[in-house]
């Protein structure tokens, strides 16, 4: 992380806490592709949620703006995954059907949108803030993406893995320009 001001060279030598295991729960392990796409819609969309909540709740209003746009392109992540489900599924995919089989209420990282809010609600008041909340939570997403497809018995699930966590590494760098230009 050399590109980012400060970088690895402002590292204040604070570490990751939880159980290796976090977020794991929502695994069986022998998914297959279509529940896996299932699940990381039901992700994005606590994602989604928790940066709406976070726009509603800012006093800020850059913050509220940045946590909107935030929202804004977790719902595109989720219409590309939909979309995905319907190329792979054999018959006519209805939305509603797909939703009520996605995990609710749980962000990418594993936590429950509520339970991130309450625990986190202090270090969401300024851009810079909320910047390194965003690239904390799509992190921990692409990490739990890799871990996800680690425990697939079949190619084509650890390829919609693979590719999700390809994905999450672009929304790091796009985050980190993001904050080049706000701090």
């Amino acid at each position: 992380m050399y590109n980012l001001k400060g970088g690895i060279k402002a590292w204040n030598g604070l570490k990751a806490v939880g159980p290796a295991d976090m977020g794991m729960s929502y695994l069986r392990g022998d998914e297959d592709v279509m529940e896996i796409i299932a699940l990381a819609y039901g992700m994005e969309e606590g994602l989604r949620g928790f940066y709406e909540a976070v726009s509603d709740r800012a006093e800020d209003p850059d913050v509220a703006g940045l946590a909107a746009k935030l929202s804004e392109i977790e719902e595109r992540h989720k219409e590309r995954l939909f979309a995905l489900y319907v190329s792979l599924h054999s018959t006519t995919a209805l939305r509603e059907a797909f939703e009520s089989d996605t995990v609710a209420g749980v962000m990418e990282g594993g936590f429950t949108t509520e339970e991130f809010l309450h625990q986190n609600r202090d270090a969401m008041t300024t851009v810079p803030d909320l910047l390194n909340i965003a690239m904390m939570l799509e992190a921990q997403a692409l990490d739990l993406y890799m871990r996800y497809s680690e425990k697939l018995q079949d190619d084509p699930g650890k390829g919609v893995l693979y590719d999700l966590a390809e994905e999450e590494k672009g929304h790091l760098a796009s985050l980190g320009r993001l904050m080049e230009k706000k701090i």
